[in-house]
């Protein structure tokens, strides 16, 4: 019985998976990102997605960073609540560096090593707390979700197992949040999404032949498959099946307004 569940549930994910174009795109934006990396048998989507949008942003100012999910992972040791399957979600990832710190991705590739004591940057020597500081500073980043059986404009719950630190989230109509995260992008800015099933980096935008809009999405399955490892995720999937979206406060209320 537990096996037939099993293939039942593999079968259920994949068919809310969205199919990938066929016909030619036409890139509308594409920002600067750090190399695809490979999230293996893990399911560590959540840290790969948030530290590649956490890189994309860095590049955008113009500053150079590879984070490593190694250490992440190896950090989950440490916490009790953490399940066994290693879930989580960019929140998650956010509190865990400002819990732990974070170390670049050359000094831990793998969580089977032990985690490095200090980072080296720039001539400079730091623990990676004070590192993850100067990465991601507390409160810089906004969590988003958009859940019509609660009010907007409120913090809410993301009720799922995969927020197992409780982390609340602003409310905010799927409209609203697809026209912010479109502008996020076009600004340059890093964007972590998250359906219920998987997280990715957005990192452009694009079209179809038929003009339907597209999101271009970092995936962590390797640069092998699909785009050079990257994912097209259309803008009608995005409405139906967002459970989160995570960006920086600058990036969700520009200066501008836009």
């Amino acid at each position: 019985m537990r096996q037939w569940i099993c293939v039942v549930l593999a079968l259920v994910v994949a068919a809310c998976a969205e199919k990938q174009p066929k016909g030619p795109m036409v890139t509308d934006v594409m920002n600067r990102m750090t190399p695809v990396k490979d999230q293996g048998k893990s399911q560590s989507c959540w840290i790969y997605a948030m530290l590649a949008a956490i890189e994309t942003e860095h590049l955008l100012r113009g500053d150079s960073v590879n984070l490593s999910p190694a250490y992440i992972e190896k950090m989950l040791e440490h916490e009790p609540a953490a399940p066994k399957s290693g879930r989580g979600m960019g929140a998650t990832l956010i509190a865990m560096i400002e819990k732990y710190g974070v170390v670049g991705y050359d000094a831990m590739r793998s969580r089977d090593v032990p985690a490095p004591r200090w980072v080296f940057m720039l001539g400079a020597q730091y623990t990676p707390l004070e590192f993850a500081h100067s990465v991601c500073a507390p409160e810089e980043y906004v969590l988003l979700t958009s859940d019509r059986g609660k009010p907007y404009g409120e913090m809410v719950d993301v009720e799922l197992d995969d927020n197992w630190l409780h982390n609340k989230f602003l409310n905010v109509n799927i409209d609203t949040l697809l026209h912010r995260t479109e502008c996020a992008v076009k600004e340059g800015h890093g964007v972590c999404w998250e359906s219920a099933s998987h997280a990715m980096s957005i990192v452009g935008l694009a079209h179809d032949e038929r003009g339907r809009r597209y999101f271009i999405m970092k995936n962590s399955w390797g640069s092998k498959r699909g785009f050079g490892g990257l994912d097209y995720v259309s803008f009608g999937y995005f409405r139906k099946h967002t459970l989160a979206v995570e960006m920086t406060r600058e990036a969700f209320l520009p200066q501008g307004g836009g």
